[in-house]
């Protein structure tokens, strides 16, 4: 979650800086345009983790108390389920609060740092800089954490 975390936000960061320099509209709205659909898809994904562990966590429970069928291989993968539900249930989905929350705040004020006129000159610099950070990120938890086999 640490990877991904510093990998939107270093995308936000690099994107606010990367369009303030420029004189169009077009950059801006692509940035705010990335940021609602941040806080719009992180909404969802919230509640998509919440109910998805709280449907495996409630299929565990219909096994041990509907159907009785405790120590069974049904049961068995119930717990599996549980397992899996819980954490999605309980952290990821109320995780995924703060990573909203931060990226857009620190991605606004990025905004307002590189429209100054003290900063304009080398905000795009700074901007692949971030950018940079976050593609490594970004390539750490897709392909550098895979299980080894």
């Amino acid at each position: 979650m640490f990877n991904i975390f510093i990998a939107i936000f270093s995308f936000a960061l690099a994107f606010a800086l990367f369009s303030a320099p420029v004189s169009s509209p077009e950059p801006v709205s692509f940035f705010i345009s990335f940021l609602i659909s941040i806080a719009v898809f992180g909404l969802f994904q919230a509640v998509f983790m919440a109910n998805a562990g709280g449907a495996w966590d409630n299929a565990k429970k219909v096994v041990e108390v509907e159907y009785k069928e405790k120590g069974t291989e049904l049961h068995a993968a119930t717990v599996v389920g549980d397992t899996v539900g819980d954490p999605y249930k309980d952290t990821s989905s109320v995780a995924l609060n703060p990573i909203i929350k931060f990226t857009t705040l620190f991605g606004l004020l990025a905004m307002e740092i590189s429209i100054s006129e003290a900063f304009r000159a080398s905000a795009p610099y700074v901007g692949g800089v971030v950018f940079l950070i976050g593609l490594f990120f970004a390539w750490r938890s897709f392909y550098k954490m895979r299980a080894r086999e």
